[in-house]
């Protein structure tokens, strides 16, 4: 049980360190800034239904996808860990990661109505983007009904605290300030690049075992 709640934590603060909810209440509030509260709150609602959507997709298809395309877990892993190294080492900068954030130009596109921006660009890649979905098959794919059951429920959790913040974005901007917001995206950052430091060493751990 005790390494149940360890992996949960883990898988916790992985995803919370990817998807960075606090600072992406500034982007949140600057998409939304010319909608009223209703509108806002169904776009938030919308956008963290698809993401996670998204992610238990990928979650429970992650072996289906090897399969299908020949992978192996030891490649997915350092190919992810790379990939989430990138994000991490960004945000060590105080940077977003194009690999995880749109560009300016991106955020300028007109949508159809306002819901629009809900499925792009908050939905993919704000919070599930590639650096998120990596995540979540490298924690279910590795191992059985339960570690798959705990990356989606921690993920969904995840989604609840991202739909609160989004909801109170202002105010929370307001408390922090802006320094405060930069110290928080360097600390994920920190911990983003050590876990996709060892995603690479178990990915290397595992190449060699099947070389051997």
């Amino acid at each position: 049980m005790q390494n149940i709640w360890l992996h949960a934590f883990t898988v916790f603060m992985g995803f919370f360190a990817i998807m960075n909810p606090i600072a992406n209440v500034p982007v949140f509030i600057g998409l939304t800034s010319d909608d009223d509260t209703k509108t806002t709150a169904a776009i938030a609602l919308r956008a963290l239904l698809l993401a996670f959507a998204i992610v238990a997709l990928f979650s429970v298809a992650g072996k289906i996808i090897f399969e299908l395309f020949g992978l192996t877990l030891p490649a997915f892993r350092l190919t992810g860990g790379l990939l989430v190294f990138l994000v991490g080492f960004h945000m060590l900068q105080g940077n977003h990661s194009s690999v995880q954030h749109p560009s300016h130009a991106e955020k300028q596109k007109p949508a159809e109505d306002s819901l629009g921006i809900a499925v792009s660009p908050l939905a993919m890649p704000i919070l599930a983007g590639p650096g998120t979905i990596a995540t979540a098959m490298n924690f279910s794919s590795g191992g059985g009904i339960t570690e798959l059951l705990v990356t989606i429920s921690m993920f969904g959790v995840l989604c609840v605290l991202t739909y609160i913040l989004f909801i109170f974005g202002e105010k929370l901007v307001f408390f922090i300030g802006p320094s405060a917001l930069g110290v928080i995206t360097r600390m994920m950052g920190l911990i983003l690049a050590s876990i996709g430091t060892q995603m690479v060493i178990e990915g290397i751990r595992g190449a060699f075992s099947l070389a051997g």
